[in-house]
């Protein structure tokens, strides 16, 4: 049974007949007629009572034509879905936590009261558990940062942002010398604890590339599934932490850090809308417009 079927069915029954049936269908009428036939033999019922030339639905016919009617309106609504350039329906995105918390919220409101035919789902991960997801056809698009398989992905630069360390208010300046007395040399300070999430976070290989460019290793790393646990930390004095510059702005207690920014060419991370390749949408299209309207990705001083 196929919806070429039951659109010629549907019609021998609306039309009253095979020869009204083919005349709006533009067809001959021995196809029609073959076509019911093997529609009949595939159901494995009779779909009309003949008498003569004149057919009248069996009850089987009546219960199919019932199925018939929703199945070929349920295919036209799907055919103007697809063909609608509007943005309509699920958009499952994915983002990186830091750009969820700090960055997301004005563009997502704003694309809730551009297009509210769109059901927005939201899922947050690190750019290769987000990456393999959108692959796997489970998210639509995501939020990360680079390296992205280009081969793979389509992208678009949407956030520029400012990577820092922070360590509690009142320490040394890491990565610069210290003295150690009149007659001893500089040494630089380098915290032996980290803090950040799990590996495939952009930001904790950030902060250990850091370190290794510098010749260092920490001790000790402490992962945890929230910024605002590992500010927390820092500010406990447990560690230290890289993240944007602009999750600070929603840490409370922000007066109990110092932030170390870092050099040039070490201190910007620019966060990009990705979609597999081939696969845009005018839901993603609206996003990529609503976030190149959104001044959020400025760079602050």
């Amino acid at each position: 049974m196929d919806l070429s079927d039951l659109k010629i069915f549907s019609a021998v029954v609306r039309e009253g007949g095979v020869t009204r049936a083919a005349e709006h269908l533009h067809r001959v009428q021995s196809n029609v007629t073959t076509r019911i036939q093997q529609l009949e033999d595939d159901i494995g019922v009779p779909l009309f009572i003949r008498e003569g030339k004149r057919l009248h639905l069996s009850p089987a016919g009546q219960v199919l034509l019932d199925y018939a009617d929703r199945l070929l309106a349920l295919a036209d609504e799907a055919r103007n879905a697809v063909q609608d350039p509007r943005p309509r329906g699920i958009f499952r995105l994915g983002a990186m936590e830091s750009t969820a918390a700090v960055r997301l919220p004005g563009p997502v409101s704003e694309y809730h009261r551009l297009y509210p035919e769109v059901e927005l789902e939201l899922r947050t991960g690190n750019p290769p558990t987000l990456s393999k997801a959108i692959l796997a056809g489970e998210l639509d698009a995501a939020l990360v940062t680079l390296p992205i398989a280009d081969a793979l992905f389509e992208k678009v630069a949407v956030f520029e942002e400012e990577p820092v360390i922070v360590s509690a208010a009142g320490t040394l300046a890491i990565g610069q010398g210290r003295s150690k007395g009149k007659d001893k040399g500089k040494k630089e300070y380098f915290p032996r604890t980290i803090i950040a999430f799990e590996h495939g976070c952009p930001h904790r290989k950030r902060l250990e590339d850091w370190y290794a460019l510098r010749d260092q290793m920490p001790e000790r790393t402490i992962e945890l599934g929230s910024y605002h646990a590992m500010l927390g930390c820092v500010a406990a004095g447990m560690g230290v932490a890289l993240l944007p510059k602009s999750v600070l702005t929603t840490f409370p207690e922000s007066k109990r850090l110092r932030v170390h920014r870092l050099p040039p060419g070490e201190n910007r991370a620019d966060t990009y809308l990705i979609w597999r390749k081939g696969a845009g949408s005018p839901k993603i299209q609206a996003l990529r417009d609503v976030l190149g309207e959104y001044p959020a990705g400025k760079r602050t001083s």
